[in-house]
C-alpha cells in the first residue's frame, strides 16, 4: 500500500476516548501517512510489512492499536516491541506512557542491558501490558522463565534493519519462535534487505504493507541551527534570542493549542509584539491576525503545526521549534514559512538531549547539516544593545528637526552648570533604563519592574483570586481577541483615561468578544464614569461589573460571583 495524503482525523478511526483525549492533548490533529497506512491494517488485526524512515511518526502507527487492544484487566504481556537500542526502548516507552496517560492502571516495562536485573524481575512480578525491550535482554527473561509471552497478541520489530546491522537478527527469530502462533506482527523497517524480507515471509501471515517513500528536501535558502535544550529554561533561552537576532517577523512553533496562548502571554509580557495562532480560533480571527503580521502592527506569531500550514506571509524572516515535531515532514512544513520569495530565512530548533534522534532523521530530511549554536551571553546581549541604540541615535540625527531639543540642552546645561556630556549621559541612561546597556551579572536578563509586574499577572491567570476583596473587583469590556486587542492595551487606556497605576491593575482575561479585568474595589464613581467613556482599539469598552452581566436569554437576572467560564 502506498499512502501520499490521508483524508481522515484520529476521530474515524475505532479508537477509544481515552486514547483520542491523549492525543488531541499532545498536538496531533491528522494522521501522518504512515500513522493512516498502517492503523486500520493493525486495528483490524492484520500482520503489517511497514517501511518508513525514522522521524515520520511510526511509533504511534503501532502503539495506538495496541492500546485499542489492551485488556487492562489482564495484568499479563499482551504486546512485545523490540527494539535495537536501550534509547530507542525508552522512546518507544514513553510515548505509550503519553498515549495511554487515560488508560486506568496501564503498566509498561522497558527492559535492557546495563539496568538492574532484579529491578526489572521485581516489575514483572507486579505485572505489566506492554514490554518495550532489546532483544538480548528479552532473551534473559525467556531463558529465566521471569518472562512469559503466552498471553501476547501483539508483537512489533522496530527498526528492524538496524538490528540486523547490529546483529541481532537471529536473536529476534529466536524471540519470534517462543511466541504463540496466533499472535499479530507488526515489521517496521527504513530499508528492505533481502534478510529482512526473508523474516518477514517465515513469520508474518499474509501481511499488508504500508510503504511510505522517504521524503527529502532541500532547503538551500534557509540557514538551520539547533540549541541542545540544558540548564537556562527555554523561555529564558528564547528571550535571550530574541534579543540578538535581527528578525523582521517570525513563528515559534509549539505543539500544542494551550502552548499557543501561555507563550504568547509570555512574550507580550517581556514586551514583545506576540499572538496565538492556533485551530480553536475561528477563521476570521486567523485571518485577522495574519493580516496584523502582513501589516507590521504584529512581530511574532506563536503557532501550531496545522494553524500555519499554507501560511506565506514574505516579512516572516525567522522561524522557531520551541518544540520539536513529531516528525520530519511537518519540520520541513514548519521551516517552509521562511526564506520566501527568494529571501534568505533562518531556522531555529530547540533539542532536548532524548531527541537527537529526531534531530538526526531532519538532518537526512533536508540533506544539510545542523549547526549547534550556542546561547547569547549576557555581554553579547548588552553589545548588540548599545549597536541597536547607536543606529537610532544617527537615525534620529539624520532625519529628525532637533534645533529646539539643541537649545533645550544648552540652556538646561548652563542653568545645571552641567557638561553637555553629564547631559547626554542621563538621558542615554533615561532612553534605556528599561533596556539597560550595560551588562548585569545575574542568571537572568534584568527586566523593568513594570513588566516584571505585568508577567506575575499573566501567570496568576491559570488560577482566579481567591477573592475579589483579595484582588479586586472583576469588570468585563467589549474588546476582546476579534478586534487585535493585547493585554498592554487595555491596562494602557485605563491607566491613562482613569489615572490607575499600572501595578493596581490585575487579572486581565482575552475571550474572542469581550475581556475582563480585575480593578482595585470601590473604584470612585467619576472614574468609572471616565472609563465608560474610554475606547480601545477604535471601540467603547463599555465596562461593567461582571456581576451585572446579564444572561445569554430573557431570564431572571442571575447574580455571578466569580470568574467565567474561559473561552479557550
Amino acid at each position: 500500500m502506498q499512502s501520499t495524503e490521508n483524508s481522515f482525523a484520529f476521530t474515524d478511526l475505532a479508537i477509544c476516548e481515552p486514547i483520542l483525549k491523549a492525543i488531541r492533548e499532545v498536538g496531533y490533529e491528522t494522521p501522518s501517512p504512515i500513522q493512516a497506512a498502517s492503523i486500520p491494517y493493525l486495528l483490524a488485526g492484520h500482520d503489517l510489512l511497514g517501511q518508513a524512515q525514522t522521524g515520520t511518526g511510526k511509533t504511534a502507527a503501532f502503539a495506538l492499536p495496541i492500546l485499542q487492544h489492551i485488556d487492562l484487566s489482564r495484568r499479563e504481556p499482551q504486546a512485545l516491541v523490540l527494539t535495537p537500542t536501550r534509547e530507542l526502548a525508552l522512546q518507544v516507552a514513553e510515548a505509550f506512557q503519553t498515549y495511554a496517560r487515560h488508560l486506568r492502571d496501564f503498566h509498561i516495562l522497558p527492559i535492557y542491558g546495563g539496568q538492574s536485573m532484579e529491578l526489572q524481575l521485581r516489575q514483572l512480578r507486579r505485572g505489566v501490558h506492554v514490554i518495550v525491550g532489546t532483544p538480548g535482554r528479552v532473551m534473559d527473561h525467556l531463558r529465566r522463565e521471569s518472562l512469559s509471552l503466552d498471553g501476547l497478541r501483539t508483537l512489533v520489530l522496530d527498526e528492524a534493519d538496524e538490528m540486523l546491522k547490529m546483529g541481532f537478527i537471529d536473536d529476534v527469530e529466536w524471540i519470534l519462535e517462543h511466541t504463540p502462533e496466533t499472535r499479530q506482527v507488526a515489521l517496521f523497517s527504513a530499508t528492505m534487505p533481502e534478510a529482512i524480507r526473508k523474516v518477514a515471509k517465515r513469520h508474518l501471515r499474509e501481511p499488508k504493507e504500508a510503504r511510505i517513500e522517504a521524503k527529502t528536501a532541500t532547503v538551500e535558502a534557509i540557514s538551520q541551527r539547533y540549541w541542545l535544550v540544558s540548564g537556562v529554561h527555554k523561555l529564558d533561552a528564547l528571550t535571550r534570542i530574541l534579543e540578538v537576532e535581527d528578525f523582521d517577523a517570525m513563528i515559534i512553533f509549539v505543539r500544542t493549542k494551550l502552548a499557543t496562548d501561555e507563550l504568547a502571554e509570555k512574550l507580550e509580557a517581556r514586551g514583545y509584539s506576540a499572538a496565538a495562532l492556533n485551530g480553536d480560533m475561528s477563521q476570521a480571527l486567523r485571518e485577522k491576525v495574519v493580516d496584523r503580521l502582513k501589516k507590521n502592527s504584529l512581530d511574532i506569531l506563536v503557532a501550531t503545526d496545522v494553524a500555519a500550514r499554507g501560511l506565506d506571509v514574505e516579512r516572516i524572516s525567522h522561524v522557531v521549534n520551541y518544540d520539536i515535531p513529531y516528525d520530519t515532514e511537518a519540520y520541513v512544513h514548519r521551516i517552509g514559512r521562511t526564506g520566501r520569495a527568494g529571501r534568505k530565512g533562518e531556522a531555529i530548533l530547540f533539542v532536548a538531549p532524548r531527541e537527537k534522534r529526531m534531530l538526526g532523521a531532519i538532518e537526512r530530511a533536508t540533506r544539510q547539516r545542523i549547526k549547534e549554536m550556542h546561547l547569547p551571553s549576557h555581554q553579547d546581549i548588552a553589545d548588540r544593545r548599545v549597536e541597536q541604540f547607536k543606529e537610532l541615535v544617527m537615525k534620529t540625527l539624520e532625519e529628525e528637526e532637533l534645533s529646539f531639543y539643541r537649545e533645550f540642552v544648552q540652556q538646561m546645561g548652563r542653568e545645571q552648570k552641567l557638561s553637555p556630556l553629564d547631559l547626554a549621559s542621563a538621558l542615554t541612561f533615561l532612553a534605556q533604563k528599561d533596556r539597560p546597556l550595560v551588562p548585569q551579572a545575574r542568571t537572568e536578563e534584568p527586566r523593568p519592574k513594570a513588566r516584571v509586574e505585568r508577567e506575575a499577572r499573566v501567570e496568576r491567570e491559570a488560577r482566579p483570586p481567591r477573592s475579589f476583596g483579595d484582588e479586586g473587583s472583576l469588570y468585563r469590556i467589549e474588546v476582546g481577541r476579534a478586534d487585535g486587542v493585547a493585554p498592554k492595551d487595555i491596562v494602557g487606556a485605563i491607566a491613562n483615561e482613569a489615572g490607575i497605576p499600572g501595578k493596581a491593575i490585575g487579572h486581565i482575561k482575552l475571550y474572542d468578544t469581550f475581556s475582563t479585568v480585575s480593578l482595585p474595589p470601590d473604584l470612585p464613581k467619576q472614574v468609572l464614569k471616565r472609563l465608560e467613556k474610554t475606547w480601545i482599539m477604535g471601540k467603547p469598552i463599555k465596562i461593567r461589573p461582571w456581576s451585572d452581566e446579564p444572561p445569554a436569554k430573557p431570564a431572571k437576572p442571575k447574580k455571578k460571583t466569580g470568574y467565567p467560564k474561559s473561552a479557550d
